[in-house]
């Protein structure tokens, strides 16, 4: 069973830092695509990250340059580091993966962390 724990989420006052972390269990970070969301209030969620199974990272537009994504395998572990953070930052962070079998996309999500970009 794939279970997916974020953590590292917190209030943050503009231009600051935070990591947040997503531990998983029941795959390998180091052989899966893994992703960081967030989603705010309304909003659909929109990808922010994306780290490949052969460890190349990709960023929305919106992040690129403050954000870095990053994954320890022996810890089976992915980050993401956020640097420069706005308000518009603000939002529940989530991350996700998923596995394909015989053309089905199962997707796996986890509870999600807030972050709180204000003054």
């Amino acid at each position: 069973q794939v279970q997916l724990v974020e953590s590292g989420g917190g209030l943050v006052q503009p231009g600051g830092s935070l990591r947040l972390s997503c531990v998983a269990s029941g795959i390998r970070v180091s052989s899966n695509a893994m992703f960081w969301y967030r989603q705010t209030p309304g909003e659909q969620r929109e990808v922010v990250a994306e780290i490949t199974s052969g460890g190349s990272a990709n960023y929305a537009d919106s992040e690129k340059g403050r954000f870095t994504i990053s994954r320890d395998n022996a810890k089976n572990t992915v980050y993401l580091q956020m640097n420069s953070l706005k308000p518009e930052d603000t939002a529940v962070y989530f991350c996700n993966t998923f596995i394909q079998t015989r053309g089905i996309k199962n997707n796996y999500w986890g509870q999600g962390t807030q972050v709180t970009v204000s003054s």
